[in-house]
């Protein structure tokens, strides 16, 4: 659950699977987990509900062996020109 607040007109909206707008100038809106306006600096997110992984996307293996690509040489290829 989400819950956002416009600073030009002070209406606080909590989100729903319906898509909510405060109205003003700003038209800040609310549908689920997304939040829209015409200039995002006047909103302010009160409360997100937001679970943010810590951790890098790769394995150690995938980063091992993106380690291992980074270190080899490349071939240069000679051929005769006829």
């Amino acid at each position: 659950m989400l819950s956002v607040r416009c600073k030009i007109c002070s209406k606080e909206l909590i989100s729903t699977s319906k898509s909510q707008c405060c109205g003003c100038p700003n038209m800040m809106t609310v549908l689920e987990d997304k939040v829209s306006a015409l200039d995002l600096s006047d909103v302010v997110l009160l409360n997100s509900n937001n679970n943010l992984k810590k951790g890098g996307t790769l394995s150690n293996q995938d980063l091992e062996y993106q380690e291992n690509r980074r270190k080899r040489k490349v071939r240069k290829l000679d051929f005769e020109i006829r």
